[in-house]
């Protein structure tokens, strides 16, 4: 019907309109895959409308017909325009090709060289048509060629054209001789490198262009541009160390003020490179008061430092203590200020929740809120801080108190929306599990995406498990282990896990006890108790909501705590097949593609 239609609306338009809509009823045929029909209307739009968008749709129409006579004849109309000539002639040697007459296609592409003119616009425009062909030893003669005839500035193109080739070693000799004349054309050179070497997949051309680079940089020792390729390199790498030891001269030389550095160490935490991170700061940091990354450089060489320990599993408490100890310095040496308040913030969480020492975290986060023109965010983040420390003490209340001010000063805000389910968590830990849950709904129905997963979890555990009968004794009593747990009153929680698994054996619950006690092991170190009950989760509840993370936790110790990668392939294949849509899945993916070997793909 639309072809009928169409066909009607020509023989209703006058003389001027009906060549638009020739062009339109071409333009569908040639879209419709229905070439001979566009050819018919093509024929005669060419005579009258030789633009480019009827030119490219004509002649693969006419291809698509075989119609060779016709599609020769349309490209050496093109000669006629002498700023198109030479690549007119590519175009006729591309016919040629198509229809396997290799001859007359070579004597055409000899006929585009011979027609070259001088300047570098043309030499680009030839040479780019031979390398659309994949004529990489055409596109090479163009621009031998066009230097002949006095065009310059061709320098990049044949550097990159030589990488094109294969000639790798020809195409980092020629990139850094143009390097040491035109240093300009480093993002170029870093471009092409990219392009052609792919030295993280390819480690004998990134040999190769390493040692060249440090030959470079010791026989031109006053061109800057070569220690500043070899940072580049050391990145690409991930080798952040060598890149530290060139970044830092650089910085010397020209008595910067650290900024290449923060970078750098920017780059290699998060690469897991915590030591050169820490090695960047500590650098920056070194240059004084008067720096203007100073204070970030200070803390920041703390900060990732300890991160790393808090997140290990189990964590170990010498280390932190020993870190704490510099966090403590550090703040002498500087003061409690808004500058160093997030750093205060940290110790005083270590202090609290790894060191057993609450009372020094209160009056820390009391000094940090006392700080005049606080920033409020700054502000907020100490008072949820101080509310999760008086929970640690049994000040549920007190700390309720704090949670509710956050929450009512950034209502509509991630921070409010953290502190609302701070308050929803004591009102679970106090056994008001009806109204912890209403809270926890309003959270997910204003936040969605940004609830967090605790949250989720926690909402799913009274979920699942209050009110499925009329017995809420077993929830209460699991509500009150696990505040005994984050008190880290182990001995205590695990009195009350025991009456409850005692009391009410089979209970829903079960998985979550396991967990609790899983996790309450490995806060003491005890490994291997750990591992046992996780594995108890994984045989006995794979149908319940802890299977994935007991999984996950296991493959983790398998792989990070007892180096037993072989073990831990088949449990993160597990997890990818048995739980693919797991808030783990995209971490084991990634780890279960490293210990195969894989490159990392995320």
């Amino acid at each position: 019907m639309r072809k009928i239609w169409m066909l009607a609306m020509v023989f209703a338009l006058p003389a001027g309109a009906a060549a638009q809509s020739d062009l339109e009823l071409a333009e569908f045929y040639y879209n419709e895959g229905s070439y001979e029909q566009a050819k018919l209307y093509l024929d005669q739009l060419w005579k009258k409308n030789k633009t480019k968008k009827v030119f490219d749709m004509y002649y693969a129409s006419l291809l698509a017909v075989n119609d060779f006579e016709s599609a020769e004849k349309l490209v050496k109309s093109r000669m006629r325009n002498k700023n198109t000539r030479a690549t007119a002639y590519v175009e006729l040697g591309q016919l040629y090709l198509h229809f396997d007459r290799e001859i007359e296609a070579r004597e055409a592409f000899a006929e585009a060289l011979q027609r070259l003119e001088p300047g570098k616009n043309k030499a680009l425009a030839l040479a780019n048509a031979f390398l659309d062909l994949n004529e990489l030893d055409l596109a090479l003669e163009v621009y031998e060629k066009a230097k002949e005839l006095g065009t310059r500035d061709l320098e990049y193109q044949l550097v990159d054209l030589q990488g094109r080739r294969g000639n790798y070693p020809g195409m980092i000799d020629a990139s850094l001789e143009l390097l040491h004349l035109k240093p300009t054309y480093l993002r170029n050179i870093q471009n092409s490198f990219n392009r052609n070497l792919r030295i993280q997949d390819n480690p004998e051309l990134g040999e190769l262009l390493r040692s060249k680079l440090l030959g470079a940089a010791k026989e031109f020792p006053e061109d800057t541009i070569f220690p500043e390729l070899l940072v580049w390199y050391f990145k690409q790498s991930l080798d952040f160390a060598s890149a530290f030891v060139h970044a830092k001269s650089l910085d010397l030389r020209f008595n910067e003020s650290g900024e290449r550095l923060i970078e750098l160490a920017q780059m290699s935490s998060k690469n897991g490179d915590t030591e050169t991170a820490a090695a960047c700061y500590q650098f920056v940091s070194s240059k004084g008061p008067d720096n203007p990354y100073f204070f970030t450089a200070r803390c920041q060489s703390l900060r990732v430092l300890m991160q790393p320990l808090l997140d290990s599993t189990p964590p170990s408490m010498e280390e932190i203590a020993r870190l704490a100890e510099r966090y403590r310095t550090t703040l002498r040496d500087l003061g409690i200020r808004t500058e160093t308040a997030t750093l205060a913030k940290e110790l005083a969480h270590v202090e609290a929740f790894y060191l057993q020492n609450p009372a020094a975290a209160i009056e820390r986060l009391e000094t940090i809120l006392a700080i005049p023109s606080l920033y409020n965010r700054t502000a907020a983040v100490s008072k949820l801080e101080l509310g999760d420390v008086l929970v640690f003490t049994d000040e549920i209340w007190d700390a309720s108190l704090l949670f509710s001010q956050v929450e009512l000063d950034f209502k509509d805000d991630p921070l409010g929306h953290e502190a609302k389910f701070r308050n929803a968590r004591i009102s679970y830990f106090a056994g008001d599990f009806d109204w912890a849950q209403s809270q926890l709904d309003a959270l997910k129905a204003s936040t969605s995406k940004l609830i967090s997963n605790d949250a989720i979890d926690l909402s799913l555990l009274i979920t699942d498990n209050y009110a499925m009968d009329t017995i809420i004794e077993p929830m209460w009593l699991y509500a009150q282990a696990d505040l005994l747990a984050s008190q880290h009153r182990y001995d205590d929680a695990r009195v009350k896990l025991d009456s409850l698994v005692t009391t009410w054996p089979g209970h829903a619950l079960e998985d979550e006890v396991l967990m609790q006690l899983a996790q309450m092991a490995l806060a003491e170190n005890q490994v291997d108790t750990a591992v046992v009950l996780l594995q108890e989760i994984v045989d006995l509840h794979f149908d319940d909501i802890l299977a994935d993370d007991a999984l996950f936790q296991l493959a983790q110790l398998r792989q990070e705590w007892f180096n037993q990668p072989e073990v831990a392939l088949p449990l993160y294949e597990q997890l990818l097949f048995e739980f693919p849509g797991s808030l783990h899945a995209i971490e084991a993916r990634r780890r279960f593609r490293l210990l195969r070997g894989e490159e990392d793909q995320g």
